[in-house]
């Protein structure tokens, strides 16, 4: 049987399809691409403007093309954040389903953190008993805490890359001010956000990140030229070399970072607050290093299929 996955992300869209073999699913082709469904996004008008869902139906079009062309018979497609947010959500999933032929369901903060622990743990095995999981999201970012693949606490935060890029972000260089302001309001959002969960900051706990934001630091730390996820996954990207790429993209224009390797087209705005969300968790958790999961939320979707 093959099935499919569907994460409709604030800023990217992802398709996954996989044949089941026994108990595990075998990918036979995956794909993303970035619409930025939250660009320009306001958290006061809480609309999506139609020029996103314009780029969003164009793209989910195409996954449908290729879900008939894969024979596909069971799929599970799953909108997030700015879907979540917004006024004119569910305006946009009765569209997709007319216009592409896709159902979306939406689902919660919490519900996008637990698919994404069982994608990440059937992606990487943890270096400690206890984990904090997290997601870096284009309108929020989750956090899971885990020991030995059980859930102790869940939390979806308001911290999202392409919201802060639209807030913050509109000189082509960064200023120091930006970068302070960007800075604060993370901190002031991880310390209230995760503040009942102090009781989880022990010396064994480790930290993996998945998402755009730490597969791209990590391809760039390896120099890729082509983004392979054999390679990414499973990494261990260390403080050190996360601050050292924050410098050098920070002081460069955003078409300038396009030639840096590993930096994905259309992630040259947003890596700079997702960079600054996986240092401040590092440092919220104590910790100078990450493991790198390439698989998430859209590997979790297809397990609960089968599951």
């Amino acid at each position: 049987m093959r099935i499919a996955s569907i994460d409709i992300g604030t800023n990217t869209f992802r398709i996954l399809i996989s044949e089941l073999n026994g108990n595990e699913l075998k990918k036979i082709y995956i794909d993303r691409v970035i619409t930025r469904l939250g660009g320009g996004f306001s958290r006061i008008e809480k609309l999506i403007s139609e020029e996103a869902i314009k780029r969003a139906l164009a793209v989910l079009q195409g996954f449908a093309k290729i879900l008939k062309r894969y024979e596909v018979e069971k799929v599970r497609a799953v909108a997030t954040s700015v879907v979540r947010d917004s006024l004119n959500g569910h305006e946009f999933i009765g569209r997709v389903k007319k216009e592409a032929g896709i159902e979306i369901e939406l689902i919660s903060g919490n519900e996008e953190a637990e698919l994404t622990v069982k994608g990440v743990l059937k992606s990487v095995s943890p270096l400690s008993k206890l984990s904090v999981i997290f997601d870096v999201g284009g309108g929020s970012t989750e956090y899971a805490y885990v020991e030995e693949g059980t859930i102790l606490g869940l939390a979806s935060t308001s911290l999202g890359v392409v919201h802060f890029a639209d807030k913050f972000l509109k000189r082509d260089i960064p200023s120091e001010l930006d970068i302070r302001a960007i800075s604060k309001d993370i901190e002031n959002v991880l310390s209230y956000e995760l503040s009942l969960m102090s009781k989880f900051t022990a010396d064994h706990l480790s930290l993996i990140g998945t998402a755009g934001t730490p597969t791209t630091l990590a391809a760039i730390e390896l120099g890729l030229s082509e983004y392979d996820p054999n390679v990414v996954n499973g990494f261990v990207l260390k403080r050190d070399a996360v601050l050292r790429i924050f410098q050098t993209l920070i002081e460069i224009p955003k078409e300038k970072r396009l030639e840096v390797k590993g930096m994905e087209r259309g992630r040259e705005d947003i890596i700079i607050p997702g960079t600054l969300i996986l240092l401040k968790t590092m440092e919220r958790f104590c910790k100078d290093e990450i493991l790198v999961s390439d698989g998430g939320l859209l590997e979790g979707v297809a397990y609960g299929l089968i599951t």
